[in-house]
């Protein structure tokens, strides 16, 4: 018998696209709340089947674990946690009711629960923990399990249902934590590894595991959803960093490691330390990260390199000035040719997050990204749609137009879910043909002059979709038939 089960509602078995990719990583933010509780004496267990149905075992870990109170606790150092996608909402309900048919209470915590409380709520879940909630789980439990409950009112961060009319309550806002070197490291150990080192293993050759060095984001992308951070930002320690970085080498066994933080290495001279930590500790392992292209400095650039860096994913999004404008992005097209050529002077990978059907954007604009992508070759992208988010102002500036269909499925979805310029049939071709001419260029070094046999059907889908949705007669112009035959390789 344990006093609390944490548990997490998005699982890799439910999402096509991270099956095929086949990168899991345990849930980091769960972790964190079990290290915490554990930390002021509670017995802990946590229920990952990330690799596995959830639905299936769930009934079966409450009765071998008897909790006194589930977490359906997030992640929410997993972005994938952060687009609310509604197979995995299913799965949070649906171990809701397994948990109240059992008479054990449930409370939740993620970014979905904090933008949607009243409808977890009405599924039979006692709160939701808003924002950023490891000591607001902690209190949750001291009451619950305490001789206080049911008295939430005296608890900042959390929203329920009063009895007996089933109004709606928010507490008091909970000020973030500041100091996150007094957190305790993740609890690891709760959690079997070995899945995990075995799909990594058998997909790409290497076992990665994932850390934090920071937590929120403050730049202020205004399609970009913050309901755990808002626009706050608090960075750990370097030394603290680099002393986890060699726990996972040493005692986990990392051959590899992914920094999930929402931006990385926001300072030149946070980055000089880290470098200089891992170097003193012995603590290298290479990793990846992701950032914006106006911080892949010269100097900071060299050192991540000196820290083990070996790619970067920054978040491009258009190679249109207009729509980065229009986005509030604050970056330049030509910082993102910069940043690139600063990765590739040190051998970190460069990676780009592209979005495409943002209001305004037209054809030219995505032709200027087409463009970008292949004037700078990055090692390798990440293609999206734009993504209306609750509580952002381009959710807001769209809100009227969404139907029916509010959240994707599953991240492979690239639904639009706003009347954009083209239709979903576009977007995904789209998506097809960049993603085959990147890997053109980046299997050119080992399979010289090879150009995927389908890339220009590819492209010729493109021109023959983007000419239907506009209407347009179906003969190509000059700049289509350039793009065209464009589809390049390495020298």
């Amino acid at each position: 018998m344990v006093d609390v089960l944490l548990t997490h509602s998005y699982h890799l078995f439910y999402d096509r696209k991270q099956v095929r990719k086949m990168q899991p990583y345990p849930p980091l933010g769960t972790l964190y709340a079990a290290a915490l509780l554990r930390q002021h004496g509670f017995s802990v267990a946590v229920f990952d089947t990330m690799l596995n149905d959830p639905e299936e075992g769930f009934a079966a870990a409450l009765a071998r674990y008897r909790p006194q109170l589930v977490a359906i606790y997030e992640d929410s150092f997993n972005f994938l946690s952060k687009m609310c996608l509604t197979r995995m909402r299913e799965v949070a309900f649906h171990m809701i009711r397994t948990a109240g048919a059992a008479g054990i209470p449930v409370v939740v915590n993620g970014s979905d629960a904090s933008d949607n409380a009243q409808e977890y709520l009405q599924h039979g879940c006692e709160c939701v923990l808003l924002g950023e909630a490891e000591h607001t789980l902690l209190e949750v439990i001291q009451a619950r399990l305490g001789p206080y409950w049911p008295n939430w009112d005296r608890i900042p961060g959390i929203a329920f249902l009063r009895a007996p009319d089933g109004n709606l309550v928010r507490t008091a806002s909970r000020p973030l934590i500041r100091d996150l070197d007094a957190v305790p490291f993740p609890a690891r150990d709760l959690v079997d590894l070995e899945p995990y080192r075995k799909a990594w293993k058998n997909a790409h050759g290497f076992f990665s595991l994932n850390l934090v060095s920071s937590r929120g984001c403050p730049y202020r992308c205004n399609w970009c959803a913050k309901p755990i951070y808002g626009n706050a930002f608090h960075a750990r320690s370097a030394e603290s960093v680099a002393q986890e970085m060699k726990l996972l080498k040493e005692q986990c066994g990392a051959e590899h490691l992914w920094f999930a933080d929402d931006i990385f290495a926001l300072k030149q001279s946070w980055a000089g330390e880290l470098a200089a930590a891992v170097e003193r500790l012995d603590a290298a392992v290479p990793f990846k990260m992701q950032s914006r292209v106006d911080l892949m400095t010269r100097p900071t650039v060299a050192a991540l390199r000196r820290a083990g860096c070996a790619e970067v994913w920054m978040g491009a999004e258009s190679g249109s000035q207009k729509i980065l404008d229009a986005m509030d992005k604050d970056t330049r097209v030509e910082q993102i040719a910069a940043a690139r050529e600063n990765l590739l002077r040190h051998g970190i990978r460069a990676c780009y997050f592209l979005q495409f059907g943002y209001p305004g954007e037209t054809w030219s604009d995505i032709q200027k990204t087409i463009e970008l992508v292949r004037r700078t070759r990055p090692d390798d992208i990440g293609v999206s749609v734009s993504y209306p988010l609750p509580g952002t102002r381009f959710y807001e500036r769209v809100v009227e137009e969404l139907g029916p269909k509010t959240n994707w499925s599953d991240s492979d979805d690239l639904a639009m879910m706003f009347r954009g310029a083209y239709t979903d049939e576009f977007y995904h071709a789209l998506h097809d043909a960049l993603h085959a001419e990147v890997e053109t260029w980046s299997r050119a070094a080992d399979v010289p002059g090879q150009v995927r046999p389908d890339a220009h059907a590819l492209w010729e889908r493109v021109f023959s979709l983007e000419r239907t949705c506009r209407k347009q007669s179906p003969t190509p112009s000059p700049r289509d038939e350039a793009i065209a035959a464009a589809v390049q390789f390495a020298d």
